[in-house]
């Protein structure tokens, strides 16, 4: 075999132990009884020692070297990319501080789930500190190995290419023109939402299975459980979504069971032929995002699906009358409000409380700020952006599983999906006139079709999430367009 067959050879068996990990943690969110955690712990921990020294291995560096030269197609050479992009995030970091941060960030969220029920942050304290010391190693590390600033080198492993700068640069005019926006649109807004209804679990469940069937997610390939924060695991194979249910609050599951449904429909939609490698896996975090919240937000919370939702809640929950008419759940679903929780916030203010995080993230990484002083910034944060007081660390720092399981620089990467979802959303309608009727009819087939063609399918083909908006939409990552949207959605009519 030439170098570059080895090397797919030694990918394929690295995304396999990959994949193993993936249903391992989603085991541990939606099934695994809270004894076994110590176990999982160690099996996790092994597996990512495991996957590390693959990748660190003399033998793969030589066959990379050798590849460099190969007569390679475009697919061949991006997977050769990012092949290369894999082996020098591993080779940043000694093993035993990867082991180190898969203990850390095993124990650190089995202790979240605790203290977050008590509303008890300290103690989660001692977990959090282990795991923000061992992030603040390995950001070091990798910003010496790629020549960065620390952050930039977490960045780029949820989405390539990406640095703060740019980040700074989006973010600065959102916080910039959304307190102002969200003023005007409160002061318009004279409807409050109905008062909710409540609805069986067992009728959320089914009425949630029945949504992600009409978007096209296969039940053969994939399943829907509960879990405290709702996520979408496992592989592209075997999609692992969640959400979590409420009889007083039935969009409260139907929402998230959606948004992971777009995670799921982009993994299933990856290019099959690339499967367990590098070159097939999705682009980034960034445009992840932008596909599930494509679907919640900018389909799902738009005019033509209410129509079709409103005689499904009807039918399968029994909620009728003018609040669950389209126009009434049109009020409900778009209503603006200043809230606690980022899961449940619209998306008026939902940049605000990604914008919040990414400033607290810096601020730990760099020393800035001890994690011991994280509930104090938190609520001062929150009062600043979004003029509300928090209650209490439950519903403030730690309502997020993110910083538990090391997960720094993931953040930015919701509010940056959902600007590049507005963004290739207005080229899908664009592509497609007729988008609207299809949607009121619950057909999702023709813009699955062409999210499919060209986001799900490109893989890791482009370089970067702009190089991929670029070629889907004709530009890179444009602000203004998601300022208009929010504008015409929430301002006009």
């Amino acid at each position: 075999m030439t170098a570059y067959e080895q090397l797919c050879g030694h990918f394929s068996k690295l995304a396999n132990l990959n994949g193993a990990a993936a249903v391992l943690h989603w085991d541990a969110a939606a099934m695994m009884p809270t004894g076994g955690a110590g176990a999982r712990a160690e099996q996790l921990a092994t597996l990512s020692l495991l996957g590390h020294e693959m990748l660190c291995a003399g033998e793969i560096g030589d066959l990379l070297e050798q590849a460099e030269n190969a007569d390679l197609d475009p697919w061949e050479t991006a997977n050769l990319r990012e092949m290369a992009r894999k082996r020098r995030h591993a080779t940043a970091l000694p093993g035993d501080l990867v082991t180190a941060m898969s203990h850390a960030g095993s124990a650190c969220e089995m202790a979240w789930r605790t203290a977050r029920e008590a509303d008890d942050f300290s103690a989660l304290r001692p977990y959090l500190e282990e795991v923000v010391s061992l992030t603040i190693e390995a950001a070091a590390a990798k910003g010496a190995a790629f020549g960065c600033a620390p952050y930039d080198a977490l960045l780029s492993q949820y989405e390539p290419g990406l640095q703060g700068s740019d980040i700074d640069r989006h973010f600065d005019t959102l916080a910039d023109f959304l307190p102002d926006l969200l003023d005007r649109v409160l002061d318009r807004q004279t409807v409050p939402p109905a008062a909710p209804e409540s609805m069986p679990v067992q009728a959320q469940e089914r009425l949630s299975r029945r949504l992600l069937a009409a978007l096209g997610f296969d039940f053969e390939h994939g399943r829907l459980d509960i879990s405290l924060h709702p996520f979408t695991g496992g592989v592209a194979d075997d999609v692992r979504l969640t959400t979590r249910y409420d009889e007083a609050d039935p969009l409260g599951s139907l929402f998230p069971a959606l948004h992971e449904g777009g995670h799921g429909m982009y993994e299933r939609g990856l290019p099959a032929q690339w499967r367990r490698q590098p070159v097939g896996q999705a682009m980034g975090m960034a445009i992840h995002e932008s596909q599930s919240l494509l679907i919640e937000m900018q389909v799902c919370r738009g005019d033509a699906f209410l129509g079709f939702l409103a005689p499904l809640l009807a039918e399968m929950g029994g909620l009728s009358g003018p609040a669950w008419e389209a126009p009434g759940l049109a009020r409900r679903v778009r209503h603006v409000a200043r809230s606690l929780i980022r899961v449940e916030a619209d998306e008026v203010t939902y940049p605000l409380h990604v914008i919040h995080r990414y400033r607290l993230e810096k601020a730990l990484l760099s020393g800035d700020l001890d994690v011991a002083d994280l509930p104090g910034a938190w609520s001062e944060g929150m009062a600043h952006l979004l003029g509300i007081e928090v209650p209490s660390d439950r519903l403030g720092c730690m309502q997020d599983i993110h910083w538990m399981d090391g997960a720094f620089g993931y953040f930015p990467t919701y509010t940056l999906g959902a600007m590049a979802a507005a963004q290739i959303y207005r080229a899908a309608v664009t592509a497609l006139p007729d988008l609207p009727e299809h949607l009121s009819l619950g057909d999702f087939n023709p813009l699955m079709s062409w999210l499919a063609e060209h986001v799900h399918g490109q893989g890791r083909l482009h370089r970067s999430a702009d190089d991929l908006l670029q070629a889907v939409t004709g530009a890179p990552l444009n602000g203004a367009i998601f300022r208009e949207h929010l504008e015409k959605r929430y301002l006009s009519g």
